[in-house]
Order: C-alpha cells, then sequence, then structure tokens
C-alpha cells in the first residue's frame, strides 16, 4: 500500500514538486481551524463590543457545521470550472478576507456574514486537502494525511491559546481576530504559483467524469457520511460540553479546562499515526470498532464516574477521536480517482456536518432537561454506537467509482 518515498505524479513543468505541494498542503490545513478557536477564545469580547444579540451570538456559534455542510457541497461544481488549486487560492482568499475584515466591522451583521466568508473557504478547503493529497501522495496518502491532520490540530491549539494575547497585547479583540489573515495568505502562495500555470493534465475535474460518481446514489457514499457525521458530532459535543461535565464533577474551572485540552494533547500523535497505520492496511475494521469501543468506554465512565478516572477517560476519549484522521484518510482510500475523491468527499463532509451540527445542540437540550449527564452521554454513546456500525460497512475494501 506504501511507497518507499513521498510519491507524486508524473514529472511535469506544469505540477508543483511534491516538497512544495507537502508545504501547501500542510499551510492550508493550519488554517482550517483558526477562524473558529479564535472567535471562541474571544467570544465574549466580541458579543460586547459588538452588542452581539443572544440569537446572533447563537448563530455564530452554529455557523462553522452548517457552513461545512452547505459551502462543502459547492466544491464538486467548482473543481468542474477551475483546477484544485486555483479553488483552493480562492478558498484561502475568502478565509483571509473574512478573518480580516470581520475584525474591522462595527455592524453585528456584517460580522456574521463576514465569518460566514471565511468558514466557506475552510468548507472548500476540508474537501479539497483529501484530493490534493491523492493527486500529489498517492503512495503515502495515509502518512501524509497523518501529517496535516497534525497540523490542522497545531492550528486549532495555536488559536485557541494565542488570541486573547495578542488582543491583550494590542488592547483590542479586533487584533486577536485579525491577525489569523496573515497565515491564509502565506498558505495561498504555493497553489497561486501552480494555478497560474497552464491547467495540469488531470488537474481539472472532468463534468462527465464527475457526473458518474453520485455518493449519494451508492451505500458506501452513505456510510461514509454517516461515519464522518457521527464522529464529528461527538468530537463538536465534546469540545462543547467536556469541561461542563468536569466542573459538575466537583473539579476546578482550571483543571477541567486542563482535562479538555488533554484530549486534544493525547489526540496529536494518534492523528499522525492513525492514517498512516490506515495505509498500510487492506480492511480497516478492526481500527473502526477499536476506536468505537473507545469511545463508548469514555463515556460510560464519565456517565458513571467523572471524578474518580478522568484522566483514563480523557485518553480513551483522544483515541476514539482518532475517527476522524481516519475518517480523512478512508476518503482517498475509497475513491480511485481524483474525481471520485472530489464527489465523495463533499458528500461525506457536506452531509456529515449537518450531522454534526446536531451533536452540541441536542446535548445541550438534555442537559438543560435533565439537570444531570446520564441522559446526555447516552445519547452521545448511541452516536457512537451508529459511527461503529457505519465505519465497518465504509472499511470495506471498495470504491465509490464501482
Amino acid at each position: 500500500m506504501s511507497s518507499p518515498a513521498l510519491a507524486a505524479p508524473a514529472p511535469s513543468r506544469h505540477v508543483l514538486a511534491p516538497a512544495m505541494a507537502l508545504v501547501g498542503i500542510l499551510l492550508v490545513a493550519l488554517n482550517l481551524r483558526t477562524a473558529i478557536t479564535s472567535l471562541g477564545a474571544l467570544l465574549d469580547e466580541v458579543r460586547v463590543g459588538l452588542h452581539l444579540s443572544g440569537a446572533l451570538a447563537g448563530i455564530v456559534t452554529t455557523l462553522p457545521a452548517l457552513s461545512f455542510a452547505a459551502f462543502g457541497a459547492l466544491t464538486p461544481w467548482l473543481t468542474r470550472r477551475f483546477t484544485p488549486a486555483r479553488v483552493l487560492v480562492g478558498a484561502m482568499a475568502a478565509l483571509a478576507l473574512g478573518e480580516l475584515l470581520r475584525a474591522t466591522t462595527h455592524s453585528a451583521a456584517i460580522f456574521v456574514a463576514l465569518s460566514a466568508l471565511a468558514l466557506a473557504g475552510i468548507a472548500v478547503a476540508n474537501v479539497l486537502l483529501p484530493v490534493m493529497v491523492k493527486t500529489y501522495f498517492p503512495g503515502r496518502a495515509g502518512l501524509v494525511t497523518g501529517v496535516y491532520t497534525m497540523t490542522l490540530t497545531a492550528g486549532t491549539t495555536a488559536a485557541a491559546a494565542a488570541s486573547v494575547p495578542i488582543a491583550e497585547a494590542f488592547g483590542s479583540w479586533r487584533a486577536g481576530l485579525g491577525v489569523w489573515a496573515v497565515i491564509a495568505v502565506v498558505a495561498m502562495l504555493p497553489w497561486l504559483r501552480a494555478g497560474l500555470r497552464r491547467t495540469p493534465p488531470g488537474t481539472r475535474s472532468s463534468g462527465a467524469a464527475l457526473a458518474r460518481v453520485h455518493p449519494g446514489r451508492k451505500p458506501l457514499g452513505w456510510a461514509m457520511a454517516v461515519y464522518f457525521g457521527t464522529q464529528s458530532l461527538s468530537g463538536y459535543a465534546t469540545m462543547g460540553w467536556l469541561a461542563q461535565i468536569f466542573r459538575d464533577a466537583d473539579y476546578s474551572p482550571t483543571t477541567a479546562g486542563l482535562l479538555l485540552a488533554g484530549v486534544t494533547g493525547v489526540g496529536v500523535p494518534i492523528a499522525l499515526l492513525m492514517p498512516a497505520l490506515a495505509g498500510r492496511m487492506r480492511n480497516l475494521r478492526g481500527l473502526v470498532i477499536g476506536m468505537s469501543v473507545a469511545m463508548v468506554a469514555s463515556y460510560v465512565g464519565l456517565a458513571l464516574a467523572p471524578h474518580g478516572g478522568a484522566v483514563a477517560w480523557v485518553v480513551l476519549l483522544a483515541i476514539g477521536q482518532g475517527a476522524f484522521p481516519l475518517a480523512l484518510a478512508m476518503i482517498g482510500m475509497r475513491a480511485r480517482t481524483s474525481e471520485g475523491t472530489v464527489a465523495l468527499s463533499a458528500f461525506a463532509q457536506s452531509t456529515g456536518y449537518l450531522i454534526a451540527a446536531l451533536g452540541p445542540f441536542v446535548v445541550g437540550m438534555l442537559y438543560a432537561a435533565t439537570s444531570g449527564w446520564v441522559v446526555p452521554i447516552g445519547f452521545l454513546i448511541v452516536a457512537a454506537l451508529v459511527q461503529g456500525v457505519a465505519g465497518v460497512f465504509a472499511a470495506k475494501p471498495r470504491f465509490i467509482e464501482d
């Protein structure tokens, strides 16, 4: 399944060198959550500064999943008209403009609209990165997916940790949001170089080829969408509510925050190793089942003994959330062609993020209704079991073009 070196398409003056393509992929990955976590870190300051109503604040917090679903679905249409490199340039431009301009506006409604623009760029890049990995590194897709997923995690953590200190250093929340546009501009550069060249053979998606690939009409497409969606649902719900679970279990806010950070910290090496391991396996059923079991065990522990075994539950949860890099790797592994990868990536992610948008909302509603965590965590256990079933089906070695 793997080659001894990072592989790329046949040499051509129209195609980026493998090293430059890898740099481009990692720079884009670094940007894929900065617009979200920087705002999360500064949301209170933004609400006060822009006089955001409760309704608008609610819209802002639900925008990521909804934008990923809506705008990710447009990516196949874009790739029929432009090369993936050109579409990535446009995606990073939208992200940079959205991040920069929302930091300058004094209108709450315009702030929300510009946040949607930034998230549209992220949504398109989400879909295209598995395509670029398959195009440039078909023999080492698992390894490269792991590296870019780890880079995505690093960008997420950096934006969450640095946005408040940057805002404090400059005396305004606007600096803490706008600074991340610089990284998006830098991420444009490798793909801008490729996009300005003549269309490389095989990099512009054929409309006829895309028209022949309909993931929504195939069980494999739906299995991938449900797998991606349920693991994202668990991830969003966990990130939104895990600290509160620990605080309700009599941990201090600081300790609860550290335990939440521990999920991300433990997840970094898992994000690197999981796709690489998947790339060496023909049938991924064992990995899929193992991560679902880890997720269920963590949730059971959180429901029954959140204080006594907190560290163990955090480690198990991080292992279970290895389903995210695995899902990204599986998108490329379940398609033979770039056209198939674009179609499957767009369908799995756009449909999956619609499913994921339910997670924080349903958990919060159940928590408010029951004043406890047993029922909300029970909902997450059901989601993890569904994830396992869908994953077992998606793990079978076959292709979306079949």
